[in-house]
This record gives structure tokens, sequence and C-alpha cells, in this order.
């Protein structure tokens, strides 16, 4: 039998926290609101191709911005460098990301949302999709992947441990989107042989 798993794994040549297989997680959005959006000190990270993608969809979902949003977009763009020398979407009063709308007291994405209404082709930034796992890239070409806890998440906790719903679970269709149909059941595979009765991991 298993005590524990080790804490990095790797699955498909990508190195991950055993926290994704084996933590619960479940985002609650009646009881957050958004707040992801709109905590926190620097903007989501994304790539050049990203910040390419939703330059194409500036004009759509500019009406859907604040005046202090548009403003930051002409002063400094959609991203920009951030203390640690990666690159984020850019930030109003250094707190809330410029792509932030609001629906009463939720906070929405607004990229996402002229998405999900089919009027362009980038939904958001991987990074954000990805939440609350974190991607690294490491200077010999391997990616890793990290379970981020955030005080504001705890709900999604909850839920998750209410609902037996896993992180890697939960990121189904980001974790699919960024490395592809076969890594996505390569992982699940993995956690169905670790987490399988005679391994499953002691509380």
């Amino acid at each position: 039998m298993v005590d524990r798993l080790p804490p990095i794994l790797e699955v498909g040549g990508v190195l991950i926290s055993s926290d994704l297989l084996t933590e619960y997680f479940c985002c609650d959005y009646e009881k957050c609101r958004g707040a992801c959006c709109i905590e926190g000190d620097a903007g989501a990270p994304v790539t050049l191709d990203e910040i390419g993608g939703i330059e194409e969809a500036l004009d759509t979902v500019w009406p859907l911005l604040s005046a202090s949003a548009q403003s930051v977009i002409d002063r400094q763009g959609v991203a920009y460098t951030d203390r640690d020398g990666d690159l984020v979407t850019s930030i109003v009063s250094g707190r809330d990301c410029v792509f932030t709308c609001y629906d009463g007291d939720s906070c929405l994405c607004a990229l996402e949302k002229v998405y999900r209404a089919g009027k362009t082709r980038f939904c958001k930034p991987v990074s954000c999709a990805l939440y609350p796992v974190r991607e690294k890239q490491f200077g010999d070409g391997l990616t890793g992947l990290n379970y981020h806890r955030w005080k504001i998440c705890a709900d999604a906790v909850a839920k998750g441990q209410a609902l037996g719903v896993r992180v890697y679970q939960f990121l189904k269709e980001p974790l699919t989107r960024r490395f592809g149909q076969e890594w996505y059941q390569e992982l699940c595979n993995v956690a169905d042989e670790l987490l399988s009765p005679a391994g499953t991991p002691k509380e």
C-alpha cells in the first residue's frame, strides 16, 4: 500500500504537483463572485500569442470595460512585464484586471463574455482558465504545474470536497485545451492508478 504520493509526478513530459490529484476544488461563483479577477497585485500571466488574441478581440470587448481600464490600456497596452519579468495582463489601481466587467456585485471576464456570445475567437488567457493551477516553464524546456492555494478560494475547496471533485477533474477542459486530450487521459489514468483503494494516500 502506498502511504503517500511523491510530491512531484511526471505525466507525459509534464511535471505536476501531486496536489492536483489529491486536493479538492470546484469554483463556487455564487459565493466568491469572481474575486480572483480583482484580487492580487499583478495581472494574469499571458503569452505573446495570447496578447495577439486579446488585441484582436479588443474592439469587441472595449465597450464592456470601465473608463479606468480603457485609460490603462491606452497608456500601456493590454499587458506589461511585472517585477518578476513575466508578461501579465494590465491592471487597474494595482489590483483589478483591465478585462473585468461587472454584473451587479459579481465580476466577470469581459473577454470570456464576448467569446461565449460568439463574437470573438479568443476566450481568455490559459493561466486564468487553469486556476488554481499555475504553470511554470523551466530553463531545460520542462513545464511544471503547481496547485496554488489562495484564501479567497476557501469556498471552492469546500465545494470540491462536498462534490468529490479533485483539482485535475475540475480543470478537465482547460488542461485538455493546454496539453491535449491524450495527455489529459494519461493524467486520469495515473490518478486512477495512484488513488485506487489499494493506493489511496492516507489522510
